[in-house]
Order: C-alpha cells, then structure tokens, then sequence
C-alpha cells in the first residue's frame, strides 16, 4: 500500500473529522481574544446588526495547514510545492489579520496579493491553455486571475454560512476527486481535506445568526488555497471541472464588479452590491440564500463530475452552458423581491 493508498482509502474520514475537531478547538481558545482585539461593528453596508468577532479564519487556516503539513512530512508525500503554498497563505493571512484590526490602504494589499499568487503560479508551473500559449503569457493571464479569485472570495465572505456553503462542495469534490481518481496526486487533493474539514469546524460558530466571521486573515488566504487547488485541477485536463466548482462565486462577484465599473463606483470601497446582499434585502433570511447556494452548489459539483466522466468537448461546452444558466436564474431570483404573503 503506496502513502496515497493510505491517505485516501484509510486516514481520509479520520483526517476530515480530525481538522474539524483541531479547528473548532482553536476556535474555543481564541474567541476570547477576538472578542477583545478583533470585534467587527456593524455598518450601513454590513449583513450583521451586532458587534461580532472576526478572526475565526487563524484557526480556520491554521488547523488546514498543520494537518496537512503534518500528513505530508509523516507519509512520505511530495513537499515542495505544498511549502510555497503554506508560505504564501501565512503571508496573506498576517495581511488579513491586521487588515481586520486596523484597514490598510488598498495599494499595499494587492502588491502583497499579487505577490503570493505569483509565488504559487511560478512553483506550481501548471499549463491550462494550448502549448502554442507562450508560458509567461500564460503565467501572467494565472496570475490575474489568481488575484481575482482571492478577492472575490474575500468580497464574497459577507453573510452568515456563505462561504461554508461554497467552499465545503468545493473542496470536498477537489480531494474526493485527487485521492480516490488521479494515481499519483500531489499534496492538493489533501490539503483540499484538511481544509473541508476545518471550515466544517467553523461552521458552528458562523451559523446564522453568526457569532464569528472569518474575517480578512481567513478569506484570503482560503481564497488563495482554493485557487491554488482548482489550478492544480485543472491542469490534470479538468479545466470545466474547475470553472463549474466556484461558478456561483465567480458569476455573482464579476457581475457586480462589472455594474459598479459601469456605474463609475469605487470598486475597492465596501458595498451591499452583490446578488447575495440583494438577496437578504428583497426578503431572503442569511440562511435561506446560504442554503440556495449550497443546493446550487451540489448542481454544480455534479455538472463537474459529468465533464469528468465523459471528457468530450460537446459535453464540457453543455455543461459549462447548463452551469452559467443555473447560476443566472438563482442570481436573477436573488435579484427580484420575495412576495410577501397576505396577512
């Protein structure tokens, strides 16, 4: 039995509910410090009414990278490119941890961002498009995108359970699909465990209504691990696997950027724009539109699953098609106020 056999045939259920538990753990231990340092008042462009922790993603984090550093060391699996990532999402996290505490200046963010996910794109040397594609161009075209995604993530982490209805279909597919699918994977499909399972621990505190955020020091660098892990993804051939799984995030964040561009905004500054927020001022509970994308979600994980099986470009290009039009209609349901039944 090679380490892999043994990762995911039988240490997989153990290691989920093993990060799970180390992350609620930390959880417990650091809310009384976020209470006092890290407490997030509530505004005119908030979804939250109280004044409520933010930070939980140390723990978050922390809990993903331990345990999958730790597995990796001890089962003999590759490092190297697991070591870049572990950097590059610390380094994102200690900008989120004091982003959180005290706002930084947009500028300095991004060059950080930017940064990271170079890192990641450089050491990862993952090829997406045609071989015809110069490879600087291609990297270059990764890295953009690498920050989008980042971002988006983090703009997208504004309501109670959103992110957990996002991120645990998203993961959950990347590792069921690196440890049980792909002979010789590398260290993504684990890391994508450890991480299902550590916002799994989280979830608890961020039920709605929630009594602690992610906060930035979470967001990003969960935006930068799973951006990392749909690359890697996608380089196996699976690149509408990889679009399908962050569909919803991808479109709703896009279109708004798209809007507030056209409207002449400023994109950077802090809003109630998103078809999410829409959502919960047309009438939707936290939970209800949480719930909406958790169900599309699994949509969409099963769209993936279907390019995976059968590989032909008739059947990527359809699925793609049925996965932008799922999307548009919750978007469009977001958008339109609930009709409020008659007293």
């Amino acid at each position: 039995m090679t380490s892999t056999d043994f990762v995911a045939g039988l240490a997989a259920p153990g290691l989920l509910l093993g990060t799970a538990l180390l992350s609620a753990a930390l959880l417990v231990l650091l809310k009384p410090l976020l209470v006092r340092y890290a407490l997030a008042r509530p505004n005119a462009r908030s979804s939250h009414r109280i004044p409520t922790p933010q930070g939980g993603g140390i723990a978050v984090v922390g809990a993903c990278l331990a345990v999958a550093g730790i597995v990796l060391w001890a089962s003999g699996l590759p490092m190297g490119g697991f070591l870049v990532v572990a950097a590059a999402s610390i380094a994102l996290a200690a900008v989120g941890a004091v982003d959180d505490i005290r706002p930084l200046p947009a500028g300095p963010r991004l060059l950080l961002q930017v940064a990271a996910v170079a890192a990641i794109v450089v050491a990862s040397q993952v090829r997406v498009l045609p071989e015809v594609v110069p490879l600087v161009l291609e990297q270059a075209f990764l890295i953009l995108g690498g920050v989008w995604f980042v971002n988006l993530v983090n703009f997208m982490d504004g309501l109670d359970w959103i992110t957990v209805a996002e991120m645990v279909p998203v993961t959950a597919f990347v590792a069921a699909f690196g440890l049980f699918v792909v002979p010789e994977p590398g260290p993504a499909p684990l890391v994508a465990l450890t991480l299902c399972g550590a916002i799994l621990g989280f979830a608890p505190f961020n039920r709605p209504v929630a009594k602690l955020f992610l906060g930035d020091v979470g967001s990003l660098p969960i935006g930068l691990l799973v951006g990392w892990m749909l690359l890697e993804l996608a380089g196996t051939g699976a690149l509408a696997a990889a679009l399908l799984l962050p569909l919803y995030h991808l479109m709703d964040a896009t279109i708004t950027l798209l809007k507030r561009l056209a409207r002449g905004e400023k994109v950077w500054e802090a809003h109630r724009s998103h078809f999410y927020q829409q959502a919960t001022t047309n009438g939707f509970t936290p939970l209800a539109v949480s719930a909406h994308v958790f169900g599309l979600n699994l949509l969409l994980a099963g769209l993936a699953t279907v390019t995976l099986i059968w590989p032909f470009w008739p059947v990527q290009v359809a699925c793609l098609a049925a996965g932008v039009v799922l999307v548009g209609l919750l978007l469009s349901h977001f958008a339109k106020p609930r009709l409020k039944s008659p007293a």
